[in-house]
Parts: structure tokens; sequence; C-alpha cells
């Protein structure tokens, strides 16, 4: 009876692999990117229907603007009519003393007297611009006053204290006049943003 030596009993012609270990890693890679494939295509799906939606909506808007721009260049049309000029002039005039009057003009010199220097004086004052009033009641409007002064120096101080009041916003001297024989003070003509709540 022969006897086998180890070297011989050995009948793989590769040495041993660790394959088991490796097809695991491989199924699990597999597995992660189908995942991954099925993640993306449900979202492209979804986005796809999200488009879908919003085409819908901008189709209704835009048809809901385009009805409503054939009603106004309607209107627009009854309006230029030279029978309908008057009644518009007149309405567009009663509108605007409506707005002036939703100024408090009490108040309007209560807040400037906060904020003027002693040494200037309030010459006039009038509201060129129809005021608006945003969500919190507030009316914002552009006041032009002209003030007087002997010092030219108290402008300066009065159009800061205007910038750092929380009621009048950014302040400008649209022109001004040197004293003369008649009237010894410096006048300067000022429009400022101001917002009365009321």
């Amino acid at each position: 009876m022969t006897s086998l030596s180890p070297a011989s009993m050995n009948l793989a012609s590769q040495p041993f692999r660790r394959e088991r270990a490796q097809n695991a890693a491989y199924a699990l890679v597999a597995a992660v990117l189908a995942c991954t494939l099925i993640a993306l295509t449900v979202m492209i799906l979804h986005a796809r229907a999200g488009a879908a939606d919003l085409r819908r909506v901008i189709e209704a808007e835009t048809r809901d603007l385009q009805r409503q721009q054939r009603e106004e260049a309607r209107y627009s049309s009854v309006l230029a009519k030279p029978e309908n000029a008057d009644v518009f002039s007149t309405s567009v005039f009663l509108n605007e003393l409506i707005a002036r009057r939703a100024v408090s003009w009490t108040r309007v010199f209560k807040d400037l007297e906060t904020v003027m220097p002693n040494n200037i004086r309030l010459l006039g004052i009038r509201l060129p611009q129809i005021p608006t009033e945003d969500a919190s009641g507030t009316n914002h409007i552009q006041l032009d006053m002209v003030v007087g002064t002997d010092q030219p120096a108290a402008i300066i101080v009065f159009l800061k204290q205007l910038q750092q009041s929380n009621l009048f916003g950014a302040a400008a001297v649209v022109n001004q006049q040197p004293p003369s024989q008649n009237d010894p003070l410096y006048k300067y003509r000022v429009s400022v943003s101001y917002a009365q709540k009321l």
C-alpha cells in the first residue's frame, strides 16, 4: 500500500480563494445601485408631475391675466370716449381730495415740532403727491416745505434730525435763497418722505 504525501492530496489547480465574501460585497454594491436607480426614477417621475402641475397653473394664470387685460382695455376704451372725459377728470380730482384729507395736518405740524430746531421757522408746506397707505395703516407721503433761518448751519442740524426720526425719511434740499434787504432769512426748500400712522 502506497502512502500519499500531503502535496499530492491537494487536487485544486489554484489556491483557495475567499469568493463568498467577494460575492457578498458585489451583491451589496448591486443592491445599493439598484436602490439608487429606483430613488432617481421616483424623483424624476415626481419632478415631471410637479412640472406638469406648474404648467397647468401657469396656463390658468395666463388665461386669467389675458381676460383681465381684455376687460381693462374695454374699460379704458369707455373712459377714453370724449363724453366721459369730464366725469373721469372729476373722479380723479375727488379721489385726490379724499386722499389728501386722509392726512392729518395737525399731526404733521406736531411731528415736525419734534425734529425742527428752535432757530428754524416753517414758512410753507405742501403735499405734492397723493399719499399711499401700506398694510399697517401708515400714510407714506412726500412733504415739500420751505424753511427759513438766520443761521445757515441750522439747516444741516434740521436735515440730520429728519433722517434720524422714525417718522421722516431721506431729506434733500431742493433749492436755497440767500437773504435779501426785505427778508434777512436764508430760505431752503426741503423735500422729505413722511410716514403718518393713522
